[in-house]
């Protein structure tokens, strides 16, 4: 199983998979990180892995489409099987979601589909809420919209920071992606009207 990552920042979800196929809990192959940022700090992780590092630069795009389809073309040539969206901060394009149907995942820091889009951490504090979670799914056309297929909530508690909350959501992300991927993998996961089912 080949698969490609991308990611536009810090890369501790990227590192976090990387750890876990080391050790052998995920059986597939880290074929190539793409990123949309030169000075992203991911790419010093890619790098000190020796994992194949991929600097698009989207200035050299008329559109997004365009953007989209030079990315293609990579994972194409790389044979990539899932892709994984790991604070990629860009909206993929519908050709690229058709073109990897079911076959790309996302992590976002909400019990969706509540507190989509950016600072969901954040807008879940401001809110009041008691909980929150971390949801992994398969991405569709829309906005952290796909199909499920692992969630865990958190509670929030009384003087809750968000610094401290963004820790303990982060450190929930660091075991739940890996076990998504794995899950993934081995071919576990299946799509059923819009559900997915764990094998």
């Amino acid at each position: 199983m080949n698969i490609a990552i991308l990611a536009s920042g810090n890369g501790s979800n990227f590192e976090a998979i990387v750890k876990a196929l080391k050790r052998g809990y995920i059986k597939a192959s880290i074929k190539v990180l793409i990123t949309d940022k030169k000075n992203a700090f991911v790419r010093k992780r890619a790098q000190k892995n020796k994992i194949k590092d991929v600097f698009v630069d989207s200035k050299r795009f008329k559109s997004r489409s365009e953007f989209d389809n030079e990315i293609i073309r990579i994972l194409k040539k790389e044979k990539i099987d899932l892709v994984v969206l790991a604070g990629f901060m860009r909206i993929l394009s519908e050709s690229f979601v058709k073109t990897f149907r079911d076959r790309i995942l996302n992590i976002h820091p909400a019990l969706l589909p509540a507190f989509r889009g950016e600072s969901s951490i954040k807008r879940a504090l401001e809110y009041g809420c008691k909980v929150t979670g971390v949801t992994v799914h398969f991405i569709d056309e829309k906005v952290d919209n796909g199909p499920v297929i692992l969630q865990v909530a958190i509670k929030i508690k009384k003087g809750e920071t968000l610094a401290s909350l963004e820790k303990k959501m982060h450190a929930l992300e660091h075991k739940l992606y890996p076990l998504a991927v794995k899950l993934f993998c081995e071919k576990r996961l299946k799509i059923k009207n819009r559900h997915v089912e764990i094998k």
